[in-house]
């Protein structure tokens, strides 16, 4: 039987020619040659808070290490769902993350992806989408879509590999907020937020 130490770091190779694999299969689908470190999932899944009572989005969870953030946050499977576009990952994350609604779909287009729960409101939104290989208008259109779908106030969390905001300030009704800059990712990576304002 292979030591802990052994077997953690076979898991991870294995996730990392995964989402290789993925990237070679379909590379504007997929942000980076390797997967998202710890380091950042937990970042960003610290931006929910598990007192609100509401289920969790998570869009382009790739091999599940922002999932698995998620989870360890506190959040229950049945209150994450968590919207893939690749089969090879969605078959994955069912093996890997039982409990999770995992849904196979274009989180470009919500709607028709969410089905019966396109109405469900979120606490808040987790994008691993790379949104740099898509056009501003669409990025733009991206984020309405998921804001839409959480309180106002909320935010949605986006991780990018570029200096600026994927989705630029002055486009729409949302703020925009750098969240993060974190040095121990593959590239080094920067975490923004969004938000509608809340109003009275």
């Amino acid at each position: 039987m292979a030591a802990p130490g052994l077997r953690k770091f076979a898991e991870k190779f294995d996730d990392e020619l995964k989402f290789f694999k993925g990237w070679i299969d379909k590379p504007r689908a997929v942000g980076a040659i390797i997967p998202t470190s710890s380091v950042t999932a937990r970042r960003m899944a610290s931006v929910i808070d598990t007192r609100s009572g509401l289920p969790v989005l998570e869009v382009g969870p790739g091999t599940g290490v922002i999932t698995k953030a998620i989870l360890g946050r506190g959040v229950k499977p049945a209150d994450l769902y968590a919207v893939e576009y690749s089969s090879q990952f969605v078959s994955h994350l069912r093996r890997n993350y039982s409990g999770v609604n995992v849904i196979e779909g274009d989180g470009f287009n919500l709607d028709k992806t969410l089905g019966d729960k396109r109405d469900v409101v979120f606490d808040c939104v987790v994008s691993g989408v790379p949104l740099l290989n898509f056009p501003v208008e669409r990025r733009v259109a991206y984020l309405d879509s998921l804001l839409k779908r959480i309180p106002n106030g909320r935010p949605v969390v986006q991780l990018t590999y570029g200096p600026k905001s994927p989705i630029p300030p002055g486009h729409g009704d949302y703020t925009v907020e750098h969240f993060h800059f974190i040095l121990r990712n593959i590239p080094p990576t920067q975490l923004w937020l969004y938000r509608r304002a809340t109003r009275n």
